[in-house]
């Protein structure tokens, strides 16, 4: 009969060796690209030409959402804008228009980024002259009917103008707040007309 008891200690130590390779390869294997589409980042739809309406709580229309394209991405939730256009509806207020090149949606649908050539616009009232200001970005809370930025902006009534930086934009009160910088050229409503 042989003696296997030698062997036993060379062998123990070769399948030892044998398995630290075979975990050594699997803890420091990098993961390779995955082709599932998961790290893409494509819309899973596009919706052109398109026009969603908000109602209140009692069924009237809140705002109006223009775009020319709506593209959803299903990698973050996220959705971007072509071109959109929001209008505030009240029977008792002048329209407000808050359009731009391009915009952001978030993820739960409670804020909108405007980017891109943004501009606000309020129609003419019986006691006021219509109101546009310019800026490049503007971030839009819908449901609340506000809005606010921290880039320059440029604000034109008639022959009126106010710049400056920041503005906090309540379309309830319809309160405009410049926060800083602010430089203004307004036309006085009692001035003496030329003939």
């Amino acid at each position: 009969m042989k003696n296997w008891g030698s062997a036993i200690f060379p062998l123990s130590i070769l399948l030892v060796l044998t398995g630290l390779s075979f975990w050594l390869r699997y803890a420091t294997e990098l993961d390779g690209p995955r082709h599932d589409g998961k790290n893409r980042h494509d819309p899973d739809y596009i919706i052109s030409d398109s026009t969603l309406h908000k109602l209140d709580q009692n069924g009237r229309l809140q705002y109006t959402l223009k775009a020319a394209d709506i593209r959803h991405y299903p990698d973050d939730d996220s959705t971007d804008l072509i071109k959109p256009d929001l209008v505030y509806l009240h029977s008792k207020k002048p329209p407000l228009s808050l359009s731009a090149e391009r915009g952001h949606v978030s993820r739960d649908g409670e804020q909108v980024d405007l980017y891109d050539n943004v501009r606000v616009h309020r129609e003419a009232s019986a006691k006021d002259e219509a109101m546009t200001a310019y800026m490049p970005q503007l971030t839009v809370l819908p449901d609340d009917e506000r809005a606010f930025t921290k880039s320059p902006v440029l604000i034109t009534r008639g022959k009126s103008w106010l710049k400056g930086v920041g503005m906090q934009v309540n379309n309830r009160t319809q309160m405009y707040e410049i926060e800083s910088q602010a430089v203004a050229v307004l036309e006085s409503k009692h001035a003496k007309k030329k003939p």
